[in-house]
């Protein structure tokens, strides 16, 4: 046991707590560490087939069936995985158009989403068909900056989730983009919208001090970065205390890699976005120690492209 604390005390030491690394599974062989897998998407606005084979720019791309056939063959190798989404399934292709939300969420439900943000797209048809949508969602909706208190909507999102593996406690919270200028004032109602970088502050020192979480992951429809003084994911990072990574949506950003920034008490915070429409499968695993005493280390970051064939 000492020994592997030693081992993760000097792994996180290479980049301030983050490391981009692989290793062995023979590290866990003892069970004294435990590797999180966290997949994630963000924006797939219904793309439940490929893209069509004469498409400009992304021929035979995507397609939830492939990315189901990624997510089943790497849970299938990883024990412990999370799989979460970070808004905007909704609109795009003509299943929106018939289905509404209904039919991209059974898929989603079907392949074993753990959680999700809501993007602003999922207001297109307003809150009736958001809460009729819902009933079809077989995980949870969170969200922790709009105030749906005034909404038939009150009681439908949840502020956090946490998720719990061998002991180890992963608290999610969730934030939405301002709606105001993107989507009509009748289709959101009353809904009000709070601070993001206040609501995050508020939302990671109750999972972390609170709830006693060992990981702590902001599901974020705010965009990846702005030329304006817009609030963004590489604004709120710098802003955070606890929080260790941010997974972004909105900007349809492909991303070679996470960006790793350093937030107010100095320490890593890592952002990731993988582009638009269920073309690519994110994936960050994460290192504890099961004391819970070290830090999670980040580690293993492949890009998974979803291709229509095998």
């Amino acid at each position: 046991m000492n020994n592997r604390r030693k081992f993760i005390r000097q792994l996180a030491g290479l980049s301030a707590g983050i490391a981009f690394t692989n290793l062995p599974q023979s590290v866990f062989a003892d069970n004294s560490l435990l590797q999180l897998t966290v997949l994630h998407t963000n924006d797939i606005h219904c793309h439940i087939d490929p893209f069509s084979p004469t498409d400009p720019n992304y021929a035979g791309r995507g397609g939830m069936a492939r990315l189901s056939s990624l997510v089943k063959q790497i849970r299938q190798q990883q024990e412990n995985v999370l799989l979460l989404d970070s808004g905007d399934m909704f609109q795009g292709t003509p299943y929106f158009n018939y289905h509404k939300g209904e039919l991209i969420l059974k898929v989603m439900s079907e392949i074993g989403y753990n959680a999700s943000t809501l993007g602003n797209h999922e207001f297109d048809n307003g809150l009736d068909a958001i809460n009729k949508a819902l009933d079809y969602a077989n995980f949870p909706f969170v969200n922790s900056n709009y105030d749906f208190s005034q909404t038939k909507l009150y009681d439908r999102f949840n502020r956090t989730v946490i998720f719990r593996k061998k002991g180890i406690k992963i608290g999610v919270y969730g934030l939405g983009i301002e709606l105001d200028g993107l989507v009509t004032k009748q289709n959101y109602e009353d809904t009000t919208y709070n601070d993001p970088v206040e609501t995050a502050l508020e939302m990671e020192t109750y999972l972390k001090l609170e709830k006693k979480c060992n990981l702590i992951i902001c599901l974020s429809h705010l965009g990846l970065e702005y030329k304006s003084a817009k609030i963004s994911d590489k604004t709120l990072a710098p802003s955070t205390k606890y929080t260790d990574l941010i997974l972004g949506g909105h900007t349809h950003t492909f991303m070679d890699e996470p960006i790793q920034l350093t937030n107010a008490l100095g320490k890593p915070v890592l952002i990731n976005q993988v582009g638009w429409g269920g073309m690519v499968l994110g994936r960050i695993d994460f290192i504890f120690d099961q004391s819970g005493k070290e830090p999670p280390v980040a580690m293993s970051l492949p890009k998974y492209n979803v291709h229509s064939k095998t």
